[in-house]
C-alpha cells in the first residue's frame, strides 16, 4: 500500500442471510484529505462505516489501515490505532460540562479511568489541553455549560472536540450535519474544514452542498457497490449518479448534458 494511502479496502463485502448489502467495495483514502462517501438511501454507506470500524465483520474482502491488515481486529483495537468514529458513537455525557467531557476524553487517551464517585483532581492536569480543544471548535465560552444545554450544532462541535481528544489519525464522521438548520450546517461545515487541516477525514453525508464544499474526493455507492468516484465535478456530472439520485435514466442524463 502506498505511503499516501491511510485506509484501503479490497473487495469488501457484507451479506445478511444471502442479501449482499455491500459487495466488492474498493476504497482508497489518501492521507491528509477529506473523502466523502455518498449515495441514495439504502446504498450501503452505514454498513461500510460499520465494517471499517469493526462493528460488523465482513463476509468478504479485507481492510488495510496505516499499512496493517485490520480485517480481523475488534472495534477497541482499531480505535487504539487512531481510527476514530464520531457522532454515531458519541463520547459526550449530557449532564457533564463541555470542559469535563473533553477532559474525560483526554484522560481516556492517557490510559486513565474516570470514577464518577471520586475526586476530579485527576482531570485537572488536562484542563489546559481541554480548553485548547474547546477553543479549536469555538466552544471556549461554553466550557462550563452542561452538554445537554448546548444548542444542537454546538453539541456536534463538542463531539468533534472529544473526538480530537482521542488523537485520531483518521476521523470517520457519520452524517455530521443531519437534522440541522442552515445556520448550524454552515457552522459545522466551517468547523470540519478547520479541524481537518493536517488530518484525514472520511465522512458519510447526505447534504451535497456540504460535500461539494469539503470533499477532496467522493465515492458514490449504489446498491452496495461503488458507482462512481472522483472530485465533485466528476461525480455530479456522471449520468449514473444522476440516475441513482434523481431517477433520471443514464441515457436521458447524457442527452441533457449534450444539449446543455
Amino acid at each position: 500500500m502506498s505511503d499516501e494511502i491511510i485506509l484501503a479496502t479490497h473487495g469488501l463485502g457484507k451479506e445478511f442471510r444471502g442479501f449482499a448489502a455491500v459487495s466488492g467495495v474498493n476504497l482508497q483514502i489518501r492521507r491528509g484529505t477529506i473523502h466523502a462517501l455518498i449515495g441514495p438511501n439504502g446504498a450501503g454507506k452505514t454498513t461500510v462505516f460499520n465494517l471499517l470500524t469493526k462493528f460488523l465483520p465482513p463476509t468478504g474482502g479485507r481492510i488495510e489501515y496505516d499499512g496493517e491488515d485490520i480485517t480481523g481486529l475488534r472495534p477497541a483495537e482499531v480505535a487504539r490505532r487512531g481510527l476514530i468514529r464520531s457522532f454515531q458513537i458519541s463520547a459526550v455525557f449530557p449532564h457533564m460540562s463541555a470542559l469535563d467531557n473533553v477532559r474525560v476524553a483526554l484522560l481516556r487517551t492517557a490510559g486513565g479511568a474516570h470514577r464518577f464517585w471520586s475526586s476530579n483532581r485527576a482531570l485537572d492536569a488536562f484542563t489546559e489541553r481541554a480548553m485548547s480543544l474547546l477553543d479549536d471548535v469555538g466552544l471556549s465560552e461554553f466550557a462550563h455549560v452542561l452538554a445537554v444545554e448546548l444548542a444542537y450544532g454546538r453539541k456536534r462541535a463538542l463531539e468533534i472536540a472529544t473526538t480530537l481528544a482521542l488523537e485520531p489519525k483518521l476521523m470517520l464522521l457519520d452524517e455530521p450535519t443531519q437534522g440541522m438548520g442552515v445556520e448550524d450546517v454552515d457552522r459545522v461545515t466551517a468547523l470540519i474544514k478547520r479541524v481537518a487541516v493536517g488530518r484525514t477525514v472520511l465522512m458519510v453525508e447526505h447534504n451535497l452542498k456540504v460535500v461539494s464544499t469539503l470533499a477532496d474526493r467522493i465515492t458514490v455507492l449504489a446498491r452496495g457497490q461503488v458507482l462512481s468516484e472522483g472530485d465533485y465535478a466528476t461525480v455530479s456530472n456522471d449520468p449514473r449518479v444522476m440516475e441513482a439520485y434523481l431517477g433520471v435514466s443514464a441515457e436521458e442524463a447524457a442527452q441533457e448534458a449534450t444539449h446543455a
